[in-house]
């Protein structure tokens, strides 16, 4: 039996104390660019959304995520009421709401 070949294999197999700050230090470097490229970009959309439904009033133009345009004629702490022809109108909760257009919109449409 060779012991002296079997105990150096042992210790060639062991990591060397820095190697353990370098997990660590790219570990924190991953989730700092990972909050930069995904975590701050989207509460930065959610702000702007949380304002753009805060500010909507009646007489707004507005888009919904699906797509359909109409006016406010009606608002509620949740809801809005959406005019979206002459005789049609839509109840929609106000977090659907996708953008606000800018006056006389629809009627160029």
């Amino acid at each position: 039996m060779n012991f002296i070949s079997s105990a150096y294999a042992q210790e060639a197999g062991q990591n060397p104390p820095e190697a353990g700050m370098m997990q660590l230090a790219l570990m924190v470097g991953l989730f700092v660019m990972f909050y930069f490229i995904a975590i701050r970009p989207q509460r930065k959309r959610q702000k702007e959304h949380t304002e753009l439904v805060s500010n909507l009033g009646k007489g707004d133009e507005v888009v919904t995520n699906s797509g359909i345009l109409g006016k406010i004629t009606q608002l509620d702490d949740n809801y809005l009421t959406l005019q979206v022809a002459d005789s049609v109108e839509l109840k929609f909760q106000k977090g659907s709401i996708h953008a606000v257009l800018p006056k006389g919109t629809l009627k160029s449409i």
